[in-house]
Parts: C-alpha cells; sequence; structure tokens
C-alpha cells in the first residue's frame, strides 16, 4: 500500500488496490536477477495520502561498485566486509518454524556508512512491492545519515529478486484469473507473509554482523516494521513509522475501502469564505451526487467527481465544496474544470505475472470484511451484506462508481488464507523501544486511528502533521523537507525532535463570483470602490491559476495549460504562469504573467480589462503589479504593489 497520493482514475484500482499513484510497479524478475535496479516508471493511479512527485538534493554517498555475493546459513555474508554498496542474496527456510523446509533466496542491498558507521538502518518503502528498485530513493530520503548509518533494504520473499512469485496472464480484477494464480502456486503461498519476510531480513542482519538496526518503514513498510518488532525484538533499536498500516483486532492488516466525506466539512472549517456557503459540505456534497445520479452530466461523470471530492489533492480541498455548491445552484462551470483534469488522468491496467507477490501479502497479512477462513462464496456473500450494510463509499454507491461486488471489488474473495499471519499478535509484548509514528490528515487512516493502534508500543510518539497525505517524508516542498529533517534527526539520536511539521498551505475557496458585481473589494487606500473591485477580481484571477502550481498538487502539478473558469486561457512554465485574457470573473478578463519566485513569493505584471457591462468604460484596461506570498493557510496573503501607477498595499485577511 505505497500510497503517496489520493487520487481517483480508475476507481476500480483505487478502492480494491489500494495502490498509489507514484507506486514503483514491481518488475519481472528472477532470484538471479542483477540487482543494480533503476527506479522504474511506472505509476499507479490510487485512493489515500501522499505527495507527487518529490526532487531531493543527493547528498548520500555514492555507489561506486556493486558486488554480488550469497551466503548460506551461519556464515558471515561476504558483503559484512565491503566498503561500498554490495548486492546479494542468503538462503532461508520456506517456513521459519520448519527448519527442513524448502530453502528459498532472499536478495539485498548494503550500503555502508560512508564515514564511521555506528548504527544500521533498516528500511522498506511499502508497497507490498519490490523494495530494491527503491534504494535510490530511501537513499536521498535518508541523505547526510548514510555517512554515519549502513542502509540495508531486503527484497521482501516473493517479490522482486527475492524467490518471486509469478502467475503470467495474471489481473487482479479478474477473480477467475486471481484463483488461478493461487492454484497455480499452490499451498507454499502461505508463507510468503510479513511474518515470515522480517525473519529473513532479521537473518540478513545477522549474516551482516549488524547490530540492532533503526528499522524506518514507509506505508506497507511499517507493517513489515511492526512484525519485525514483534518476531524479533531484539534486533529493533527503534522505529520511524511514516503513513502507517494499522491491523484490526485479529492483527492482520486492515485495508479500508471507504470514502471519506467527513473531510470535507474538515477542510471547509478552517476557512472564513467556505463556511459562509450555505449548507452543510457533507450534505452538499451528498446532494449533488443525487442530483447528477438523477441527471448525469458527461462533463462530471460519478467516478470523476469521487475524486474531486478527496481532498489530497489541493485544488480539490480549495474548491470542490464551492464548486459543489455552484452546480447546484445552476452554475457548472467551477465542478465541470475540476473534473475535466481526472477524466483524461492516465491509468494502468493492473496485470501481470509479477502482482502474485502483491497478493500474497495482501490476502495473507490482510483482515477483510469476509471471515478468512470462508470459502469464496461465502466470502463474496459476506462482502456483500457489507457493502448493502455499511455503505462505506457512500454518499457514491457501487454502481455510481462502475464497479460490481463480483468482479473484483476485493482480489483477496478468490485467494487462500489457511495459516493465520497476525502482524500483530493480539496482546503481544511489545519492545519497550523509541517508535515515532508520522501521519497526516488525508492519509489512509485517521491520525486518531494510528494513534490509537500505536498506543501498543509503550514508547511510542505520533506525530500529526496537518493537511499531510501519504509517504509524508517523500513528499515536495516545506512539509517533505520538515518530515525528512524529522526523520534524520530520529535515526541518529532516537529522540523525538521538536520540530512540528504542517502542510496546510490553503483555505477554501468562498462562493465563485458570477459578476464583477459580487466581488468583494480590497481594502486598498488611495483607490475608488470599483478600482478595488477590479483590483480584488484581478487578484482572485492570479491567485485562481497560482493555485494550481501548487507544490502538493499531484493531478494538476502536471498541467501545461488550462482554459480559464469563465473564457481564456492559462498556460503553465517552469516557474511561471501566463494569462491571455483568463476570465475568473464575468467580464473581467486578464492577460500577462505571474513568477514564482524561489522565496515563495508570486510575481504579477497583468492586464485587467473589465468590460462596459460592468459599468466601466468599453476599452479600459488597467495595469497591475502584485506580489504576495503564493501559498498560506490564510484568506488572503497581504498584497503589495500598484494598480495603474498608484502604490496598492492590501493587509492580509487572516
Amino acid at each position: 500500500m505505497r500510497l503517496e497520493a489520493l487520487v481517483t482514475a480508475p476507481l476500480k484500482v483505487i478502492v480494491a488496490a489500494g495502490l498509489a499513484v507514484s507506486a514503483t510497479l514491481p518488475a519481472t524478475a528472477t532470484a538471479h536477477a542483477t540487482l543494480t535496479p533503476a527506479v522504474t516508471t511506472a505509476r499507479l493511479p490510487a485512493t489515500t495520502p501522499a505527495a507527487t512527485t518529490a526532487r531531493f538534493p543527493s547528498t548520500a554517498p555514492a555507489v561506486t561498485a556493486v558486488q554480488r555475493s550469497a551466503s548460506g546459513p551461519g556464515r558471515r555474508h561476504e558483503c559484512a566486509e565491503a566498503a561500498v554498496r554490495c548486492d546479494g542474496t542468503i538462503a532461508v527456510p520456506l517456513d521459519w518454524d520448519d527448519p527442513a523446509s524448502e530453502r528459498i533466496e532472499v536478495a539485498f542491498a548494503w550500503i555502508p556508512a560512508a564515514k564511521r558507521a555506528t548504527g544500521t538502518i533498516l528500511a522498506n518503502p511499502g508497497g507490498p512491492l519490490p523494495a530494491l528498485p527503491d534504494v535510490p530513493r530511501l537513499t536521498r530520503t535518508l541523505g547526510p545519515v548514510l555517512d554515519q548509518r549502513n542502509l540495508l533494504v531486503v527484497d521482501p520473499r516473493g517479490l522482486g529478486a527475492s524467490a518471486p512469485l509469478l502467475c503470467p496472464g495474471l489481473k487482479l480484477t479478474d477473480p477467475d484469473s486471481v484463483a488461478a494464480c493461487a492454484a497455480h502456486l499452490g499451498p507454499r503461498i502461505r508463507f510468503f507473509t510479513a511474518d515470515q519476510a522480517v525473519r529473513d531480513m532479521d537473518a540478513v542482519r545477522r549474516a551482516l554482523g549488524a547490530g540492532p538496526v533503526t528499522f524506518y518503514g514507509n506505508s506497507y513498510g511499517t507493517a513489515y516494521a511492526q512484525a519485525y518488532a514483534v518476531q524479533r525484538p531484539e534486533g529493533l533499536a527503534a522505529a520511524f513509522l511514516d503513513s502507517t498500516t494499522i491491523t484490526g483486532p485479529d492483527g492482520h492488516v486492515l485495508w479500508p475501502m471507504r470514502s471519506r466525506p467527513e473531510l470535507m466539512g474538515f477542510v471547509c472549517g478552517r476557512s472564513r469564505a467556505c463556511r459562509e456557503l450555505p449548507g452543510d459540505p457533507e450534505r452538499t456534497f451528498a446532494r449533488l451526487v443525487a442530483h447528477l445520479r438523477a441527471h448525469p452530466d458527461p462533463e462530471v461523470p460519478l467516478p470523476a467527481l469521487n475524486g474531486v471530492g478527496r481532498m489530497t489533492e489541493p485544488v480539490f480541498g480549495r474548491e470542490a465544496n464551492a464548486a459543489a455548491t455552484a452546480y447546484l445552484a445552476g452554475d457548472p462551470a467551477p465542478l465541470r474544470r475540476l473534473a475535466s483534469v481526472l477524466k483524461g488522468f492516465p491509468s494502468q491496467p493492473i496485470e501481470g505475472a509479477e502482482w502474485a507477490g502483491y497478493l500474497a501479502y495482501r490476502c495473507g497479512d490482510g483482515s477483510f470484511p469476509f471471515a478468512r477462513d470462508a470459502g469464496p462464496a461465502g466470502r463474496l456473500a459476506q462482502l456483500e451484506r457489507y457493502f448493502e450494510r455499511e455503505r462505506p463509499l457512500a454518499p457514491f454507491t457501487l454502481a455510481d462508481l462502475g464497479l460490481d461486488v463480483r468482479s473484483g471489488l476485493e482480489f483477496c474473495v478468490n485467494w487462500p488464507t489457511p495459516r493465520p499471519a497476525p502482524v500483530l499478535p493480539p496482546q503481544a509484548d511489545q519492545p519497550a523501544v523509541p517508535v515515532l509514528v508520522a501521519g497526516g490528515d488525508f492519509d489512509t487512516h485517521t491520525p486518531a486511528e494510528v494513534a490509537r493502534a500505536m498506543r501498543v508500543f509503550p514508547r511510542a510518539t505520533f506525530v500529526r502533521v496537518p493537511f499531510g497525505t501519504h509517504s509524508l517524508a517523500w513528499g515536495p516542498g516545506a512539509a517533505g523537507e520538515c518530515v525528512r529533517a524529522m526523520l534524520r534527526s530520529f535515526v541518529l539520536d532516537h529522540r523525538v525532535p521538536r520540530t512540528r511539521c504542517d502542510a496546510e498551505n490553503y483555505r477554501a475557496s468562498g462562493a465563485f463570483p458570477r459578476s464583477l458585481a459580487e466581488v468583494a473589494p480590497v481594502p486598498a487606500p488611495g483607490l475608488d470602490v470599483r478600482r478595488r473591485r477590479v483590483l480584488a477580481a484581478g487578484y482572485a484571477t492570479a491567485a485562481d491559476a497560482v493555485a494550481r502550481r501548487n507544490p502538493y498538487n499531484l493531478v494538476h502539478g502536471g498541467l501545461t495549460g488550462q482554459a480559464g473558469l469563465r473564457g481564456g486561457k492559462v498556460t503553465f512554465g517552469s516557474g511561471t504562469i501566463d494569462l491571455d485574457g483568463a476570465t475568473f470573473v464575468p467580464g473581467v478578463a486578464v492577460t500577462g504573467r505571474i513568477t514564482l519566485r524561489p522565496d515563495g513569493k508570486a510575481l504579477a505584471a497583468l492586464t485587467l480589462s473589465p468590460g462596459a457591462s460592468d459599468g466601466g468604460a468599453e476599452g479600459r484596461v488597467y495595469r497591475v503589479e502584485l506580489v504576495w506570498e503564493a501559498f498560506t493557510a490564510r484568506e488572503r496573503p497581504a498584497l503589495s504593489g500598484s494598480f495603474d501607477g498608484t502604490p496598492v498595499k492590501v493587509p492580509e485577511r487572516p
């Protein structure tokens, strides 16, 4: 569940798979593949919380050589003596509780500290997918920490280069294909679970002669970290959990299939302008869904509306409630503009032989709305009753979203799970080691759910990241930098840093104006009311365009251009935004350039052309220059600049 962002296309992937837009796809491999993988570029759309593609400075030590070596049980591995990255394998039992069971090969990468090593970090990026392709991302994230800490990354068994499970022709959304895969692989698949995989990881640690590790787990990597704490407590010194996977009462991993409509109210409640809109945000959205169900709009298909209603994309969080309100009041333009970016969002089918390993973990480790010991027919019946009774996707129905319980809504219906494999067995003793848990408001599990679940660790500290999504330490912008700093500090000294991180950098919008007369004039001394109103309209147009370049955007971050809300065109460049007659307020066309400066300020040089229909003189053009803080959790930031040569200074509206 490598969920770096919670967007919505295609919905069948989102709800059923819980996979991510930036999850690295598993590459088909064998146990003897060359282990110098680059990070792949394939991407999957997904649900829950995270982040857009991040770019970090490369501060980790360069890999100057890669060694291949193998080791049997009880031997010190050759990589233990390496001075540079060493990739190797060890042989481990298929069933750790049966020493005489079949042997499988587990692959790993060992990156010795650039200077004197004072400890080891065992890292897993999540998925459950291969880990070795993400070594470059893990080294960038840890950065200068790797001067003092060794890094160990192990491909979990069944994935990547560790005895991969392969099913040619596998398609996760085809129940018959899943059942055929399970039959093809046979009963040995019951041992490809987290409780066995972490014992492999510990065996690698011991073969390298490393002491207790600090486990850095991201997303599903946090499930491995929790299992490691239970299975091998003597090997754990501390753990940093980012975007935590939690377990149910039976100790198996929860894979929630649900919508989060309450988040619309949460985001709206932070904004004075949004609170002034009529109605309750959840009820407004439910009314909109019912309206579009009864009166379909091809420009706002319900699956796309489901994406708009998720708050992980700042543009959606900023505008969804106002757009829903406008649509119900007869103004469809704002909502259609939001939906348009999702209608063409690229998707990729989740199919291929290598997905068998993912299924083994998802199903073997998972807890679902059906009994693990039930057969496929019984599971399907229980799943149908669950969706009928609980309606976890409300206000949407399965039919709204083009889903069918019988057609791959939950992959594991047809995957046998004869062996209980709890990641976190109930009543299990947890080691009293420092555990730092970071979670965002918009993640798969709520901050309250994660904080409650992590109380089982005696020395756990939960840190909430407001407006944070998924894979926080991989995120862009100031929030990503802050979480990376928190991670780096903690893995070095195992103390919780005082720093607190925050991804809230916008406020939800109020009503979309239908005329210049509906625009509230800004308090700019020296200008008459009409000019203050025109200035407000010009700023609103510029701010609307700048919002599409919020560093936490995923979908909008890839746009190169978009039509203005009421007309004209907006073009996005590298650090620039060009407006060509862009119209946000009817009758007020805006042309010019906005520059996004490295200091976080936006600098706009614009011409504003309000039409005669709004009470102005035909052909009158105003020249405006404005500077403001581009991304801030304020109703309106302070503005400074000039309006037709008159200096203006507008105080912020907090």
